[in-house]
C-alpha cells in the first residue's frame, strides 16, 4: 500500500495523475486528504487516518508519499508510524511561506518543538527525497542542505514544484519501498 498526501493545493488535477502513476508500483494507493488550513488538527487527523489504513492492510512495506506540504506531513507521519517515506519538493518551512494561506502557520513551529528531538537522525535512511532543480515555489538547495545528511536526495532536472510527472522516479521509489 502507498499512502499519498497532496500538497497545499488539494484540488490540483496533478494529484490524481500522481496516484495513477504510483499504481505502477503498488495497485493499492490511498489518497489521504486533509484540510491544509489547521496544522494541529491536520496532524491529529493524519495520524488517526494513517493508523486506520495501516490496521486494515497486511502490506509489510507500506510507503507514505507526499508533495510539497504533503511531503512535510509524510516525513513526520511516516516517522511516527515507522513506515518509509518519499517526499517530492517538501515544504519544510510552512511557518515561513504559508502566512496568509492558512489560519495558524505558527502552529508548525509548535509541532516542530513538540516532535521527537532529533527525529531525522532517528529516521535516517527511511526517507527518499526527490527535489526539482526547477522548483519555482521553494528553495531546493535549502531543502537539500537540511535533509542531505539524513536521507538520499534524488535531483530532477525537468519537473516544477507540483511534480506533475513522477514516472522517471517510479523504479527508484519501487526499489525503496521493497527494501527490508
Amino acid at each position: 500500500m502507498i499512502i499519498y498526501l497532496h500538497g497545499f493545493d488539494s484540488t490540483s488535477p496533478g494529484n490524481h495523475e500522481k496516484v495513477l502513476q504510483l499504481q505502477f508500483i503498488d495497485p493499492d494507493v490511498r489518497l489521504l486528504s486533509y484540510s491544509t488550513l489547521h496544522p494541529k488538527h491536520d496532524m491529529q487527523y493524519l495520524l488517526n487516518e494513517t493508523h486506520k489504513l495501516l490496521s486494515s492492510s497486511d502490506d509489510e512495506r507500506v510507503l507514505i508519499c507526499g508533495v510539497g506540504l504533503g511531503g512535510y506531513w509524510a516525513e513526520r507521519i511516516g516517522f511516527l508510524n515507522d513506515i518509509r517515506q518519499v517526499m517530492f519538493n517538501p515544504n519544510l518551512w510552512p511557518e515561513e511561506n504559508m502566512p496568509g494561506k492558512i489560519d495558524r502557520p505558527e502552529e508548525y513551529v509548535d509541532i516542530a518543538t513538540k516532535c521527537v528531538s532529533n527525529f531525522r537522525e532517528k529516521n535516517r535512511d527511511r526517507c527518499l527525497v526527490i527535489l526539482s532543480r526547477r522548483d519555482e515555489a521553494l528553495d531546493s538547495q535549502r531543502s537539500a542542505s537540511t535533509l542531505g545528511d539524513y536521507y538520499e536526495i534524488v535531483w530532477d532536472d525537468h519537473q516544477p514544484h507540483k511534480f506533475k510527472n513522477i514516472s522517471s522516479h517510479l523504479q527508484r521509489i519501487k526499489a525503496f519501498k521493497t527494501l527490508g
